[in-house]
């Protein structure tokens, strides 16, 4: 057996785990459905001060990570399960909200495409199949890796982080408990402990929404830093649908002071709102 296998199967996921640790609330099958979600919803209100708390270390992984991404790297997130269904999110959206390639920011799941929508069993168990699928991209040492774990010792990210970290590529991760695995071959390690879910060890509630705030947190700082918003405005966005041609065409009316028929006319014809601007102030220099 591979030592990376026999080292996977040494890993205990119930040892100081807050993410596993007994619920605040008990007898949830006997509360009304007020109580339910009032419960909830007091949980969901200590995220975000958990999430501040880690602020320092996040901004330590998009500095590193803005360094990366301007010299011609890529960001990866690797993950499993809800943890890995976040980060192929947050990565599907960086196009077309920031219009961005799609091979810039990538997401992989253990097991692939197919467990977005339905779970993969135990494919998060595989030690080496996150570092061969990150392989599979050509990974290389102008990239970084960020892996996503609540538990932090999910064996598919851990050795992908392993393996990158020996690799000589940046590493990060995002995990909900303190003194993890992933932290281990993390260069930035990001532990963000929200404590017990309301329903013990489903950490798809507070876990995941921790996860959310700090992936939103990476890809947005991430992209503004590289020129990609201006003033407070998605400039580069797709124009994928009527909805976001509006929008943009309100921007091009309030940076060029056009109508609205003329700023959207301008705007289908270059493409983008900075392109449309750019045209604007151009002519009229």
């Amino acid at each position: 057996m591979d030592r990376h296998c026999c080292k996977s199967l040494k890993f205990d996921f119930m040892s100081n785990s807050s993410t596993e640790s007994d619920s605040n609330y008990n007898g949830l099958e006997q509360m009304s459905v007020d109580e339910l979600l009032s419960g909830i919803n007091q949980e969901d209100q200590t995220v975000a001060h958990s999430v501040q708390k880690v602020i320092p270390k996040i901004s330590n992984l998009v500095t590193c990570l803005v360094e990366r991404l301007k010299g011609g790297g890529r960001l990866f997130y690797v993950g499993a399960g809800t943890s890995g269904r976040l980060g192929v999110v947050d990565a599907s959206e960086c196009p077309p909200t920031f219009g961005v390639p799609h091979d810039l920011v990538v997401g992989i799941i253990a097991g692939g495409d197919s467990a977005i929508r339905k779970a993969v069993e135990f494919a998060e168990d595989d030690y080496n199949m996150g570092w061969a699928e990150l392989q599979a991209h050509d990974i290389n040492e102008g990239d970084f890796v960020v892996g996503i774990a609540a538990s932090g010792r999910t064996p598919y990210v851990v050795g992908a982080l392993d393996h990158a970290q020996k690799a000589g590529i940046s590493t990060g991760c995002i995990a909900c408990n303190s003194s993890t695995e992933v932290a281990k071959f993390s260069d930035f390690p990001v532990e963000c402990v929200v404590g017990p879910e309301f329903v013990t060890g489903s950490t798809r509630m507070k876990s995941g929404t921790a996860q959310k705030l700090i992936l939103n947190m990476i890809s947005t700082a991430a992209m503004i830093q590289l020129g990609k918003v201006k003033g407070n405005k998605m400039v580069d966005m797709q124009l994928s649908n009527h909805k976001l041609v509006a929008r943009g065409t309100r921007m091009v009316m309030d940076a060029t002071g056009l109508d609205e028929s003329s700023a959207k006319a301008l705007l289908i014809e270059k493409g983008s709102v900075r392109a449309a601007v750019e045209e604007f102030e151009k002519e009229n220099r």
